[in-house]
């Protein structure tokens, strides 16, 4: 007899599997997704099972640093956009970019590992 080809269905798994599709498609939404993953995340956890529960911290995790990151590129990026007067600020304001589309490949990369491990029935 063989094993069948996914896990067994467990609470919390569907909507560990839509928040990482949603955290897939945030960077066309210009984040929009992203919010809307976190909130279903958070609302999701607390009846999941264990292995989707670690799939869901993960998640929130994820999107906190990327939130956090983004607050403080924000704060940086007024602050080179000010400075652009005595020149200074078009360097800060490069730097920033080039630390947002980090921070976007990095959240993309996680989710989809992320995604990943939760087809494949392997914790976060």
């Amino acid at each position: 007899m063989s094993t069948p080809p996914y896990p067994p269905a467990q609470p919390g798994r569907s909507a560990a599997f839509i928040v990482y599709v949603l955290y897939l498609l945030s960077i066309p939404s210009f984040a929009l997704f992203a919010l809307a993953g976190v909130i279903l995340a958070l609302v999701s956890k607390d009846g999941a099972a264990h292995f989707a529960r670690s799939h869901l911290d993960d998640q929130i995790r994820i999107w906190f640093i990327a939130f956090w990151w983004g607050v403080a590129l924000a704060v940086l990026g007024v602050i080179g956009w000010i400075l652009t007067f005595i020149l200074i600020g078009f360097p800060i304001l490069w730097i920033v970019g080039i630390l947002y589309l980090v921070i976007m490949i990095w959240f993309t990369i996680k989710s989809l590992l992320g995604l990943l491990a939760l087809l494949d029935g392997r914790p976060r």
